[in-house]
């Protein structure tokens, strides 16, 4: 198995501003039910509702968030006040993020390429996958946090 080799990728510099574009498109509900969906966490630090575009996986009936970079600020957001909204157009629903374990998390990423394919380039680009099999993704376990999203 050949696993990227990076410790702690940064974000890449086109990240944030293809997040904005992203949260636009999704606010304005551009893509329908495929578009993306708008994660909205409280700021761990300053209180601040804190945006950024998620492309949540379905398994069992469940829905799941991939963090895409180990300690990415919403994961540690989320990390430290679990409650959270996901949007989609001018809708927003209150969700539970549920971090899952590492052995819990196994699975999930290893369904991630199937189930998420764009993100499999993203997660590649970052230097976390180099070919972005199910392998490659199942080896994050424990470095990119996986999680649930319960209704509250």
């Amino acid at each position: 198995m050949t696993v990227a080799t990076t410790p702690n990728p940064a974000p890449p510099w086109w990240l944030k501003p293809i997040n904005k574009v992203m949260i636009l498109l999704g606010r304005l509900g551009v893509g329908g039910d495929k578009g993306p969906l708008i994660l909205t966490t409280v700021g761990r630090k300053s209180g601040k509702e804190r945006r950024t575009p998620v492309t949540p996986m379905i398994v069992d009936g469940h829905r799941y968030i991939v963090g895409g970079f180990p300690g990415a600020d919403w994961v540690r957001n989320a990390q430290a006040r679990p409650d959270a909204t996901v949007g989609l157009g001018k809708r927003s629903t209150p969700v539970r993020l549920v971090e899952m374990s590492v052995e819990e998390s196994r699975p999930l990423l290893r369904q991630f390429p199937t189930l998420v394919p764009t993100g499999v380039e993203f997660m590649r680009s970052s230097g976390l996958v180099t070919e972005g099999r199910p392998d490659e993704f199942e080896a994050l376990a424990g470095r990119c946090s996986v999680f649930r999203v319960d209704p509250r």
